[in-house]
């Protein structure tokens, strides 16, 4: 087992924790929000996040085909043009190291999301990927806190 990172730096994490908040209360569709998290946590393979994030968008009403088509979103026919040009921004922004932001992409996402938002889902892409690194370095097992963030009510 590796070690628990939150007791090491509290602080930061509680931080981490204001500025995902400040999404929450951005503007952004909470539906939006649920995707653009599953899919990162997928493409940076964390477990613990995609657990997580299925099981928030779960209680949160999602259907759950969705979250399956999720790994396919650019064939599938379930999701808006709007969510597909957050999840190509996410996919991007997840992928720096393989890729830059084209002009294409970043075109894409505006025709979407006016500034402001685009500000709002570049951060919610930015935490994930925090979160991410965090829960792949240390190994967090999948589940673990799920009474502690009210998980267990996905019933999953």
């Amino acid at each position: 087992m590796r070690a628990q990172f939150y007791p090491h730096m509290p602080q930061a994490f509680v931080k981490l924790t204001e500025l995902e908040a400040l999404v929450k209360d951005s503007g952004l569709d909470r539906e939006l929000i649920h995707l653009v998290k599953l899919r990162a946590s997928q493409v940076n393979s964390c477990a613990f996040c995609v657990d997580m994030h299925v099981k928030e968008a779960k209680i949160d009403g999602e259907r759950e085909l969705r979250l399956h088509h999720l790994v396919v979103w650019r064939e599938s026919p379930l999701f808006t043009e709007k969510e597909k040009a957050a999840l190509l921004w996410t996919e991007t922004l997840t992928r720096l190291s393989t890729s830059d932001v084209s002009d294409e992409v970043y075109a894409q996402a505006r025709r979407h999301f006016d500034e402001k938002e685009l500000v709002a889902l570049t951060m919610a892409v930015a935490l994930i990927n925090a979160w991410n690194r965090f829960a792949v370095a240390f190994r967090s097992e999948p589940g673990t806190h799920d009474r502690a963030f009210g998980l267990d009510k996905a019933g999953l």
